[in-house]
Parts: structure tokens; C-alpha cells; sequence
């Protein structure tokens, strides 16, 4: 009885595994880990030249950052920080998305006009597909079938069949396309247009435009307002969408596509990345350096955390 008692005082006792918000800086070349416990920085790792798209493998045991003007993509252990190795990843990747398999990285190489395709066990690339200029944003669908391409100055989003690695559909959205995600159950597209100031919704199975969203900030002039990254919330009722230079990020219902509330975030807030439960939702600013953290529930902005400079992209390790 008392050797279980022990045993339950220690188990109590113990540290619970802290899950974290790793942020990319890219003008140190560094990556900032907030503990989402204490909302504190608790390490600061070092990376290649101008870390953007950050994401972990299904695992959590590696987590892959595109160095962008180091011209790869490196594979690091989340444990101790240390760089595995490096992934052919074609010139100037910038963001990227892990494939449903756990295997291929469709990395966007904005300086190439093309899509690249990374084994990440073989360490080759096994595509490069022809794409707009500028390519940036990057989504794969839930079933793994489709992949999207945005390129920045052709203003579209092109659409790619995974398992003949050819495009099949180009869609025109607004001005300058940054960011693209599939809703979770594959029925919708979601494509943000950072100078346009929209975001577009697709019918995922037609191709087709289903809905456009604008956005207005009081006291912002219109040019200010550029979306760029976006998260759903669990039930997807909700989206949060940054909105760059006007410094806010506005919330979206995503059942009359209408915003419904802005919130003040820090200076260009860039990209996002909510907590295990989506209680909390943490923004990249970049001009002013540092993480808002807003109260979903509340859609408040409840605390700033310093972090490197230029933070860009985000990432929740559990």
C-alpha cells in the first residue's frame, strides 16, 4: 500500500511534458520555443540563413524548417536542436506542407517558378513541377490526392494531382496569393491575397470561386490591409485571418463568410499557430518581433512575447 501511495505521490509529482510554439526569426536566423504554459521563451535555437516555413513530421520527432537563403531545408531533432541533415529543396523555399503519407515535402520555390517534391527518407527529390511565378503558398488536401501551388505574381492557385505529379486546374484569385489551406474535410480551399485584401473559398471538387471575403479595419487605410496566413478553429465555425501591415487579424465566420470582429495584434503580424486545445491562438509579428497571444473563446489579445527579429512562421509541438 505504501510502495502505491509512493508510486502516486511521484507520478503527481512529476513535470507534465510542456507543449510548445516554435517560431522561425528570420532576421537572426534563429528559432524562438515558447512555453505555452508560462507563455515564456525557454530556448533560442540557431538555423540556417532566414528561417520561414517551420513544421513537424506526424511524430514530433523531427521538425522541418525551410532555411530559405540557405537554399535548403533542414531536418532538426526537437530534442536537442541539433540539425540532422539537410533536404535538397531547390532554390529559395519558403513555405512548405508534409504530405498525409509522412514521407514527401512539397516545398514552394519562389525563385524557380516550381513546385519541388522531397522524399524525406530517401533524401531525393522525385518532382519538380512547372508552376506560376513566384510560388509561395502550399496546402495538401486531407486525403493526400491534391496539392496547391499559389504563385505571388501570376495570382493563382494551381492545383496538382499527387500521384501523377501534374497540374490539372489554375485558379485566378486577387493580387499577390500567400497563403492556402483545405478546410479538414476536403470540401472547401481557402486562398488568402495579401495585396488583392481577400480571401477566396473554392469548391474543392469543381474548382469553382464559392465565395470572396473582404476586410475593412477602422482606421486603416484599405492599402494596409493584406491577408496573409490563416487558422480555422477545431469545429471550423471560425477563421482567424492576420492581416499584415494593418496589424490586426480579423475573425471570420466561415458559415456566412462574413467578419464578425477584429483584433489588434503586434506590428505585420504574419502567420499563426493555435495551442493542443485551440484555446489559444499565437501571431507572428514581424516588424515588431514578437508573438501576440490571443484568447479564442474571448477573441482578445491577452499577452505579447518578445521573440527574435522578423518572426514569420509558426508551429505547435504538443
Amino acid at each position: 500500500m505504501r510502495t502505491a501511495l509512493a508510486l502516486l505521490a511521484l507520478t503527481l509529482a512529476a513535470p507534465l511534458e510542456a507543449e510548445e510554439i516554435w517560431v522561425t526569426n528570420e532576421k537572426d536566423d534563429t528559432i524562438s520555443v515558447i512555453d505555452v504554459a508560462t507563455l515564456e521563451v525557454v530556448r533560442t535555437i540557431a538555423t540556417g540563413e532566414r528561417p520561414r516555413g517551420i513544421t513537424f513530421s506526424h511524430d514530433f520527432s523531427r521538425v522541418y524548417i525551410c532555411a530559405s537563403d540557405s537554399d535548403t531545408v533542414q531536418v532538426m531533432d526537437p530534442e536537442t536542436g541539433e540539425i540532422l541533415h539537410d533536404l535538397p529543396s531547390g532554390e529559395d523555399p519558403e513555405q512548405f506542407v508534409l504530405h498525409p503519407n509522412d514521407r514527401h515535402l512539397y516545398i514552394a520555390n519562389e525563385d524557380d517558378a516550381i513546385t519541388t517534391v522531397v522524399d524525406t527518407e530517401t533524401r531525393r527529390v522525385i518532382a519538380q513541377i512547372d508552376v506560376g511565378i513566384e510560388p509561395e503558398g502550399m496546402a495538401v488536401s486531407p486525403d493526400g490526392r491534391i496539392a496547391i501551388t499559389t504563385s505571388e505574381t501570376t495570382n493563382m492557385a494551381h492545383w496538382i494531382d499527387t500521384e501523377t505529379r501534374q497540374l490539372f486546374a489554375n485558379t485566378l484569385v486577387d493580387a499577390r496569393p500567400r497563403h492556402a489551406e483545405f478546410v479538414h474535410d476536403g470540401a472547401e480551399l481557402w486562398v488568402s491575397s495579401e495585396i488583392g485584401g481577400t480571401v477566396t473559398v473554392f469548391d474543392v471538387a469543381t474548382q469553382a470561386e464559392k465565395a470572396k471575403i473582404a476586410f475593412e479595419v477602422k482606421g486603416v487605410h484599405p492599402d494596409r490591409v493584406q491577408p496573409v496566413g490563416f487558422e480555422l478553429t477545431a469545429d471550423e465555425k471560425t477563421a482567424f485571418v492576420a492581416l499584415g501591415p494593418s496589424n490586426h487579424v480579423a475573425v471570420v465566420d466561415t458559415a456566412t463568410y462574413e467578419v464578425v470582429d477584429y483584433i489588434l495584434v503586434g506590428r505585420r503580424v504574419w502567420h499563426m499557430a493555435f495551442n493542443s486545445d485551440k484555446s489559444l491562438l499565437f501571431t507572428t509579428n514581424g516588424v515588431s518581433g514578437d508573438v501576440t497571444v490571443i484568447d479564442v473563446a474571448r477573441r482578445e489579445a491577452i499577452k505579447s512575447i518578445k521573440v527574435g527579429r522578423f518572426p514569420w512562421g509558426a508551429a505547435l509541438r504538443p
